[in-house]
């Protein structure tokens, strides 16, 4: 059984809040789950920033029995720095095949 440390969406229509949970990996994405440890609001508040709550403690211990955070809980959790901050530059993610050029700039002779 592998454990995930995921977000869950409640909030309504155009209004998210997540809360940040850990559960089995094969559970639905709102389903059930082990132990809440924290939240998150992506709307920015009024003086513009993003609300975040984490339990540390209880983060670190599950990280070290082994549960594996989710991308984006990852990314929030190198940012509060619980773990290494993550880049989000291009060598995460797969590079692009370039197909080779077909003209070579010399005319062709028919």
């Amino acid at each position: 059984m592998v454990v995930r440390i995921r977000l869950a969406r409640f909030g309504r229509k155009n209004l998210p809040f997540f809360r940040i949970f850990v559960a089995d990996s094969r559970s639905a994405r709102d389903g059930k789950h082990i132990e809440v440890v924290g939240h998150y609001n992506p709307l920015p508040s009024k003086d513009g920033h993003k609300h975040v709550g984490l339990d540390f403690e209880r983060i670190k211990y599950w990280l070290s029995v082994g549960a594996q955070p989710s991308d984006t809980v990852a990314r929030l959790l190198g940012v509060a720095g619980v773990l290494p901050r993550l880049s989000r530059s291009t060598e995460t993610r797969a590079p692009k095949e370039v197909a080779p050029p077909t003209h070579t700039g010399e005319p062709e002779k028919v």
